[in-house]
């Protein structure tokens, strides 16, 4: 999908207030090329390392509110710190990239950036953060509750059971009963079956 380049002084608009000159000190201190990237359903964010060629990459879904957009930001520096203090050698997210995540929430946790109920949800993952925020159900909650309100969407766990809904594509569900940690909805008119996210976002069928 294509990306919105975005001039490093134009990046203070998709920050909370305040942190831009903490992040652009990462940014220029190892000369990440950045870009803001239009919505992406598969994922929030994207680091490739550097190359000969090319300096490290990172790329980050312009549509997230400034608190989303500025853990995911961090998401993708603390792999880039992690490669370039243990290159390839790693898990992607193993306890390295655990341990400097953690670190750099912490940084911006001490700058009092965050409102609370964001602050104490990240508190909770600071020693073990999740392999994406998409897959912390607490905290995409919270940091939900600052997106723009749009009566149309909801999350699936907020379809009553028995009500249709719409994902991104158009294709029609119906909710039904929660699976463990998902959510079991049958697809309209195929009756297959899917398990959803609780929190995954969709439309309300009119």
């Amino acid at each position: 999908m294509a990306r919105i380049e975005a001039p490093l002084e134009a990046l203070a608009e998709y920050l909370p207030p305040g942190t831009y000159p903490h992040v652009v000190k990462y940014l220029h201190q190892y000369k990440v090329h950045l870009t803001v990237s239009k919505e992406r359903a598969s994922v929030l964010g994207d680091y490739r390392n550097a190359t000969q060629d090319r300096h490290h990459r990172i790329s980050v879904n312009g549509n997230l509110n400034t608190y989303a957009f500025l853990i995911t930001l961090l998401h993708e520096l603390a792999h880039l710190l992690t490669f370039d203090k243990y290159g390839h050698k790693v898990q992607a997210h193993g306890k390295e990239w655990k341990t400097l995540f953690g670190s750099l929430l912490a940084q911006f946790l001490q700058h009092h950036v965050f409102p609370e109920d964001i602050r104490l949800a990240l508190q909770k993952t600071l020693h073990n953060p999740a392999a994406s925020s998409c897959a912390d159900d607490d905290l995409m909650r919270v940091l939900r509750k600052y997106d723009p309100k749009d009566e149309r969407r909801c999350l699936v766990e907020e379809v009553p059971e028995g009500a249709l809904f719409k994902t991104n594509d158009g294709r029609l569900f119906k909710r039904e009963k929660l699976v463990r940690k998902r959510i079991r909805c049958m697809e309209i008119p195929s009756q297959k079956v899917y398990l959803f996210s609780p929190i995954y976002e969709v439309w309300k069928a009119s």
